[in-house]
């Protein structure tokens, strides 16, 4: 099989099932502007946190102006390299998007286990999926902004311009939407409103550190989610 139909097919091995199970993991979501990032971020800072790097095929990009480190912000391998560690099961879960390959290893999980400490990681809603049919325990937090204008106002600042964010727009738009029907559409989510940023990590953290169950402000939360998306949907 080629690399494509090998990811495809691909399963972790019943020890790597084990190992995510025995695991404290907290993986964080959201759309593109709400402030996942400098969550986790803040969150890394503390000492009871370990980053799970992610492996990748492309090549390192620009941010802010500057590279990318391997080690740091992913691990960057060829596709040869891949294939090996796909043929070996090395990770936990791997994509193919767009030609390039984006996975996350065992080995990442495993550190944190031995370190004891919660391994945390920011995915997308189709790899949140993925760590929960292997374990109904892992964490999964969606982070939005307050409301529909302040969101709409964070992210035209990551544009150089008024131009290039109108361009950009119908894009960041439809994915927001997407993001946030599947988040909607399951139970698992812990969703945080980044309204100020203090307390939107001391929510995350809260969440991380405890057990898996719900509370009436994870219910406040979900439903201004749901405001959020009805905003988005009906906006121009």
């Amino acid at each position: 099989m080629d690399l494509a139909q090998l990811i495809e097919h691909y399963t972790p091995s019943d020890s790597t099932v084990e190992l995510v199970r025995r695991t404290k993991l907290a993986l964080l979501v959201g759309i593109t502007g709400a402030g996942k990032d400098t969550i986790k971020q803040a969150l890394l800072a503390k000492t009871d946190y370990r980053k799970m790097i992610s492996y990748t095929t492309r090549a390192p990009r620009m941010n802010s102006g500057i590279e990318e480190v391997n080690g740091v912000d992913y691990h960057f391998i060829d596709q040869t390299q891949a294939m090996v560690m796909i043929e070996a099961r090395e990770f936990v879960e791997v994509k193919f998007v767009h030609g390039t390959v984006y996975g996350t290893s065992a080995e990442q999980v495993r550190q944190a286990y031995e370190q004891h400490k919660i391994a945390i990681a920011d995915v997308d809603v189709q790899g949140v999926g993925e760590y929960k049919t292997l374990s109904p325990d892992v964490i999964a937090m969606f982070i939005v902004p307050p409301d529909y204008e302040t969101w709409r106002q964070r992210l035209a600042l990551r544009y150089e311009s008024p131009t290039a964010f109108d361009a950009e727009w119908p894009k960041r738009r439809d994915s927001a939407i997407a993001e946030l029907q599947q988040a909607l559409r399951v139970p698992y989510y812990h969703f945080i409103v980044n309204d100020e940023l203090e307390r939107a990590v001391e929510a995350a953290d809260e969440i991380a550190h405890r057990s898996d169950t719900f509370l009436r402000k994870d219910d406040e939360a979900r439903l201004i989610a749901r405001d959020l998306l009805a905003a988005i949907q009906t906006a121009n």
